[in-house]
């Protein structure tokens, strides 16, 4: 065993959340949970009086329409982004809003309203565009404790002060680290082990074998769920755009024209998934964050291919499907945490490249390892879909995430697909590395302009009326 340099595992990339974004809703709740945690250990919480939150950034210019305050509100009271259900939420949320109180710690009540909040929207924290800012203060109205989060993508949080990835000596015990594409395929090399292998290996390091496997199997499970909800729902998505939810009527489309699942409309079927989570998501509703959740919709997409239009699906049996959805799921997670240790899955940083194309990237990998890919096949099928993903803008309109980001999804998992596709076709050997193509993505980032970064100052955003 040597000390990792690995900074996340699969379950840190694939974490179940309520939508409508990871960054923006499941992040805040966390920060704010997070928050009254500290309170408690501090043995302040019974001393406080009122609470005064600060929001900055992309988190304050599209707050509103990401549901960034309302998750604030709960996370204050304790809620988890985890465990709490879209119908908790509601009921949770109706009473905050009934009473101007919130139940700090889910024990010690204080008011706390969305209106007395102070947006600074083009405030940017030199540390990321995602900021929020929590004080508690006590009844002669002294700060008695205080702390910025940041939201920095997929879910994750950094308080201020402290590293936004493990150090080496802070990191898991792993037995085959890796930081860099390179690695991982030296990894592979001198072992002889697939990408979902290298990751498979260290997953056991930290967990059972039969964790791993359940939950993994778990994840799918719930994005089966998330998709099953979609498909009960009927009408808009919620937000004031009138965006028209199409996945049920698209299912009973293709119950129709393809009760068998014929491999003829294996495009209308991935896009169905897709579209289907990600209206979910748009809806509040309980999707796997993959990384983000405004990406939640690619691997799921990707995967349900894997099960039902290649070699190994059809074999049949539990056992096969269960080891496709394990090494599809581990084989995206190995591609995760190369983008998250090495760039960002943070639309506010790097626009929505870190966010769709991310999720893409990991899909090609995944579906490639289901397909027989080498290693270095693998690799490629994630640098062909990232490559063709550079760039990409977050620009939703209303800083909701519906348009463009529902029908984004199915687009990117089908590139996902035929990235896998073309590396399949290839040896491996190839002229851009996956290295090169996260470094490029983080640079494009970097010089983009902050009103293409979720900031709902340019693009479609400006663009098109709301209403």
């Amino acid at each position: 065993m040597t000390y990792a340099q690995q900074t996340v595992g699969v379950f840190d990339l694939f974490t179940v959340g309520i939508g409508p974004s990871s960054s923006h809703t499941v992040g805040p709740m966390k920060a704010a949970a997070a928050f009254a945690d500290s309170l408690e250990g501090d043995g302040l919480i019974d001393r406080v009086a009122g609470l005064r939150v600060e929001v900055f950034g992309s988190l304050a210019a599209t707050g509103a329409g990401h549901g960034t305050f309302t998750a604030v509100l709960l996370g204050l009271a304790g809620a988890r982004s985890d465990e709490i259900t879209p119908d908790e939420f509601t009921t949770q949320l109706d009473e905050i809003t009934r009473t101007g109180m919130v139940e700090l710690g889910g024990r010690h009540p204080v008011p706390c309203r969305i209106e007395d909040f102070v947006l600074r929207p083009l405030t940017v924290h030199p540390r990321h565009p995602n900021a929020l800012s929590l004080t508690a203060v006590g009844g002669d109205g002294e700060p008695l404790s205080s702390h910025t989060y940041f939201s920095v993508g997929g879910g994750f949080i950094v308080r201020e002060g402290e590293e936004a990835l493990p150090s080496p000596k802070e990191s898991p015990t792993v037995p085959l680290p890796f930081r860099s594409g390179a690695e991982l395929l030296a990894i592979c090399d001198r072992t002889g082990l697939s990408v979902s292998d290298v990751m498979r290996e260290n997953e056991r390091a930290l967990r059972s074998d039969s964790e791993v496997r359940a939950s993994l199997r778990h994840i799918w499970d719930v994005m089966e769920a998330s998709v099953r909800s979609s498909l009960g729902r009927s009408g808009t998505l919620p937000g004031g755009l009138g965006v028209r939810r199409r996945a049920r009527a698209w299912a009973a489309r293709l119950d129709v024209e393809d009760p068998n699942v014929d491999s003829g409309y294996w495009q209308q079927r991935v896009n169905l998934i897709a579209l289907a989570v990600n209206e979910e998501n748009a809806s509040g509703g309980r999707v796997v964050t993959a990384p983000t959740n405004g990406a939640a919709g690619i691997v799921p997409a990707v995967l349900y291919y894997a099960l039902h239009y290649t070699p190994a699906a059809q074999t049949g049996g539990d056992v096969a499907r269960g080891d496709i959805i394990e090494r599809f799921l581990l084989a995206a997670g190995a591609i995760g945490t190369l983008y998250k240790a090495n760039a960002s899955i943070s639309g506010a940083e790097v626009g929505c490249q870190g966010e769709v194309g991310s999720a893409s990237s990991m899909a090609a990998a995944g579906l490639a390892e289901v397909l027989g890919g080498s290693p270095r096949q693998v690799e490629n099928a994630a640098e062909i879909a990232m490559e063709h993903n550079l760039g990409l803008t977050c620009d939703p309109i209303g800083g909701l995430v519906q348009i463009p980001c529902i029908e984004r999804n199915a687009i990117a998992a089908s590139k996902a697909i035929n990235a896998a596709r073309m590396a399949l076709w290839g040896d491996g050997d190839h002229r851009v590395s996956l290295d090169q193509v996260i470094a490029t993505m983080r640079e494009t980032g970097a010089d983009m302009s902050d009103k293409y970064k979720e900031t709902a100052l340019g693009g479609l955003a400006v663009n098109v009326v709301e209403c």
